[in-house]
C-alpha cells in the first residue's frame, strides 16, 4: 500500500545513525528540527528491536558533540528552518527521514510528511494518500511560448465574444484553449490515439450546440458532456474510476497551471531575445494603427461597409470593462489549466481499487434469481395487457387513462436505475473461482438485463400513451430520452458479457456524450412544439399557455398554426426576443436568427384579449 510505503520512508535509517553513534559522535537532529540523539555516556545507543536511535541525555541536554555540530555544520550541510516544537516550517521538507517530534503520533507525522511532499500539486493535498501516490501527475516540461500565446488568445476571445452571451462565441473562445492543450501535449511528447481524437471531436461538437440552439436545458447538457469528453481526451482514462475522476484532474491542472505559467514567465524574464521579439511587436503595432486608420476612413466613406464593420466588430464599452476583464482572466486560466493537464495529466488509471470479496454461488445467485423471476412475472403481465387491451385493465383497476400511463412510467424509470445499481454490486461480489462461475454470472445477469430491457420498453410505451392523451412537454421528452439512454447502457452491459468489459467505461461515457449531442441537435423545444401542433390539428386541443416558456427553437413549428392561435402561441417568445434587443452575431444562435427572421416577416397580430380568451395566459402544467 502507498501509505505503508510512506511510513517506511518516514522511518530513520537506523543503520546510518548507529554507525555514526558507534564512532563516538552524536547524530544532529537539526535536519528535521527534532531532538539530537545522544546517550547518558555521551554515545548513541541503537534500539535493537525498534531500530530507532535512543533519544536524549538523562538531563535533557544536548550532547556537546551534537551542539558543536549543529552550531558549526559541515560545508554543504543544509539546515532547514523549524517551526513550533520541532515542527518543520510551512513548505519546508526534512532533508532526511526522521522520527516524529515530541508529542506527535507517528501515524499523524507520516501523513503530514506525505502531504508536504505533495503540497506543490494543489488539489492533491486533500486526496487520499494512496490515490495521491498512484495518480500524482508527473513533472511538466517548462511552458512553451505557443502555450502562452494560445492562452492569451483564449482570454482575448472570451473577453470579446462572451460578454453578450454564448452562441458561436463560445466555440471561438474554446478553440485557442484547445490549441494550447495540443501544443503542450505535443511538447511533452504525448502520443495521439484514436480515442483521444474521438473525445476531442466530441467535445468540439458539443461546444457547437450553443451556436445552433437557443434552449438552455439542452445547452447545459451539451456543456457538461463537453467537459467530460475534454477531460477524457486530456487524461486518456480507461477504467471506471479513471473515467469518473478525470474532470477532477482539470481542477488540479487549473491550480498548478497558474504556477506553471508564472514559472515559465519568470524564466523568460531575464533571457528575452529583444532582437527576435521587438520586430514582431513593432510590426503588430503598425498593423493595428493602419487597420484603425484606414478602417475608419472606409467606414465613413461607405455606409454599407460601415454596417458590415459594425456587425463584425464586438461592441466594447468602458462600462462593461470589469466583466470583460474577468472573462479574460477566467479564459486564460482555463486555457493554462488545460495545457498543464495535457502536458502532465493525472494518472487516474493507476489507482488500484480492490475487488469485493467473492461470495459463494448460492449466496450470490439466489437473490438475483428471485429478482429475475419477479421481473419475468411483471413482463408477463405487460404482455397480457398489450394483447388484452388497456380498456380491460382500466376497468379492473379503476384508474384513468392518464393515471395508468403517468404513474407507471415513473416507477419503471426508478426500477431501471435500481437495476443498474444491483448489477454493479453483483459484479463486485460475483464468484470468480473458475469458468463455471463466469458462466453463472453471465447467465444470471444477462437474464436480468434482458428482462430490464422489456421494462424499459414498457416505460416508454406508457409515456407514449400519456403524450397522446395530454401532449408533449419538456419534462416528458427529457425523461423519455433518459430512459432510452438507460436502455442503451443495459444493452452495452449485455454486450460486455460477451466481448469483455475493457471498453465498457469509455463506451458508456461515449454514449452519454452522444446522447447529449443528439438531444441538442434534435431541438427538444422544437419537438414539443411540433408534437402539440400536430395534436391540435388532429383533436383541436392545445395548451397555448405552455408555449410562453419555450425558446426560439419552437418558432418554426408554432409558425404553422392558424391564426389567432399562432400569434397567441408566439407571443411569449416574441416578447422575450424584444426585451433582449438586437444580439451581435457571435452571441446569436442559428435558432434565434431564424426565429427573429420569421417574426419579422410575420409579426404577432392577435390582441391580448383574444389570447386571454383562448387560454394563452393560464397556469403552466407539465
Amino acid at each position: 500500500m502507498a501509505e505503508n510505503a510512506d511510513a517506511e520512508e518516514a522511518k530513520p535509517a537506523s543503520g546510518d545513525v548507529n554507525a555514526r553513534a558507534a564512532s563516538g559522535g552524536s547524530t544532529p537532529g537539526a535536519e528535521a528540527g527534532g531532538s539530537t540523539a545522544g546517550a547518558r555516556s555521551g554515545k548513541a545507543t541503537s534500539g535493537a528491536e525498534s531500530g530507532a536511535v535512543t533519544a536524549g541525555a538523562g538531563s535533557g541536554a544536548v550532547t556537546a558533540g551534537a551542539a558543536s555540530e549543529s552550531a558549526n555544520p559541515q560545508p554543504g550541510t543544509q539546515i532547514p528552518p523549524t517551526g513550533v516544537a520541532g515542527f518543520p516550517a510551512a513548505g519546508v521538507l526534512p532533508q532526511a527521514p526522521v522520527g516524529p517530534p515530541p508529542g506527535w503520533d507517528p501515524t499523524a507525522w507520516q501523513k503530514y510528511r506525505a502531504r508536504q511532499e505533495r503540497k506543490g500539486s494543489g488539489a492533491w493535498s486533500i486526496a487520499p494518500l494512496s490515490w495521491a501516490v498512484a495518480a500524482q501527475p508527473a513533472e511538466a516540461a517548462p511552458v512553451s511560448t505557443a502555450v502562452l500565446a494560445c492562452a492569451l488568445a483564449a482570454g482575448t476571445a472570451a473577453a470579446l465574444f462572451l460578454g453578450d452571451g454564448l452562441g458561436p462565441g463560445l466555440l471561438l473562445a474554446a478553440l485557442p484553449a484547445m490549441a494550447a492543450a495540443y501544443a503542450a501535449a505535443r511538447a511533452a511528447g504525448r502520443t495521439v490515439r484514436p480515442w483521444t481524437v474521438a473525445w476531442a471531436l466530441g467535445c468540439t461538437a458539443l461546444l457547437a450546440v450553443p451556436a445552433l440552439r437557443d434552449s438552455g436545458w439542452p445547452i447545459t447538457l451539451a456543456l457538461l458532456g463537453a467537459l467530460l469528453a475534454g477531460a477524457l481526451a486530456l487524461h486518456g482514462s480507461r477504467t471506471w474510476h479513471g473515467t469518473l475522476l478525470s474532470p477532477l484532474g482539470l481542477v488540479d491542472g487549473t491550480v498548478t497551471g497558474i504556477r506553471w505559467a508564472w514559472a515559465g514567465l519568470r524564466s523568460r524574464g531575464s533571457g528575452i531575445d529583444r532582437g527576435r521579439w521587438m520586430p514582431v511587436i513593432k510590426a503588430t503595432g503598425v498593423a493595428v494603427v493602419l487597420l484603425v486608420l484606414f478602417g475608419a476612413l472606409f467606414a465613413s466613406a461607405d455606409a454599407a461597409f460601415a454596417d458590415l464593420l459594425g456587425e463584425l466588430i464586438p461592441d466594447v464599452s468602458i462600462g462593461d470593462g470589469p466583466v470583460r476583464l474577468l472573462l479574460f482572466l477566467m479564459a486564460a486560466v482555463v486555457a493554462l489549466g488545460l495545457a498543464r493537464t495535457a502536458a502532465a495529466p493525472s494518472r487516474w488509471d493507476r489507482i488500484e481499487i480492490s475487488a469485493g470479496k467473492p461470495r459463494s454461488r448460492v449466496e450470490w445467485a439466489l437473490p438475483l434469481i428471485v429478482l429475475d423471476l419477479l421481473f419475468a412475472g411483471f413482463n408477463a403481465v405487460q404482455l397480457a395487457v398489450l394483447f388484452g387491451g388497456y380498456d380491460k385493465v382500466l376497468r379492473s383497476t379503476g384508474l384513468t387513462y392518464a393515471d395508468y400511463a403517468r404513474q407507471g412510467f415513473w416507477q419503471l424509470l426508478w426500477a431501471t436505475l435500481l437495476t443498474l445499481a444491483v448489477i454493479a454490486l453483483a459484479l463486485r461480489w460475483a464468484p470468480r473461482s473458475g469458468p463455471a462461475d463466469r458462466r453463472l454470472v453471465r447467465v444470471v445477469l444477462g437474464t436480468l438485463c434482458a428482462l430490464t430491457l422489456v421494462v424499459v420498453a414498457s416505460a416508454l410505451r406508457r409515456m407514449d400513451l400519456y403524450v397522446d392523451a395530454y401532449g408533449l412537454t419538456q419534462l416528458r421528452v427529457s425523461v423519455a430520452a433518459m430512459e432510452l439512454w438507460l436502455g442503451l447502457v443495459i444493452a452495452l452491459i449485455m454486450a460486455s458479457g460477451v466481448w469483455g468489459a475493457r471498453w465498457l467505461p469509455r463506451a458508456v461515457v461515449g454514449s452519454a456524450a452522444a446522447a447529449a449531442l443528439a438531444f441538442g441537435l434534435m431541438s427538444p423545444d422544437g419537438m414539443v412544439a411540433e408534437k402539440n401542433a400536430d395534436r391540435f390539428r388532429a383533436t383541436g386541443k392545445i395548451d397555448l399557455a405552455y408555449f410562453r416558456f419555450l425558446s426560439a427553437d419552437a418558432v418554426p413549428a408554432l409558425d404553422r398554426l392558424p391564426e389567432p392561435h399562432r400569434s397567441c402561441a408566439l407571443r411569449g417568445i416574441n416578447d422575450e426576443l424584444s426585451r433582449a434587443g438586437r444580439e451581435p452575431w457571435y452571441a446569436m444562435s442559428v435558432a434565434e436568427y431564424r426565429a427573429r427572421k420569421i417574426l419579422g416577416e410575420r409579426p404577432v397580430t392577435a390582441p391580448y384579449e383574444v389570447c386571454h380568451r383562448l387560454g394563452g395566459f393560464a397556469s403552466r402544467s407539465e
